[in-house]
């Protein structure tokens, strides 16, 4: 799957597909506050724990929704082969 499938598939699964849309909307939700974060100068102890502790579930999330197209994409775009 080249680039622009995989952006169709993901534009799709966000119109069609309830746990990836729930994933990406959280995954939207967590990359706002790490930017809220990210604009302070310093931050405090539980500021740069909440930071890391962020980055990992965007990541997370990010693995799930890739597992989510590529199985998509599998069972879909195979059968039309």
């Amino acid at each position: 799957m080249n680039t622009a499938e995989s952006q169709e598939v993901k534009h799709f699964l966000l119109q069609s597909h309830d746990q990836y849309r729930e994933l990406a909307e959280r995954h939207h939700a967590l990359d706002d506050r790490l930017h809220e974060l990210t604009e302070k100068h310093h931050l405090s102890d539980d500021e740069q724990v909440e930071e890391t502790t962020i980055k990992k579930r965007k990541l997370a999330l990010k693995d799930r929704m890739e597992q989510i197209v590529v199985e998509w994409a599998r069972h879909h775009l195979a059968s039309t082969s």
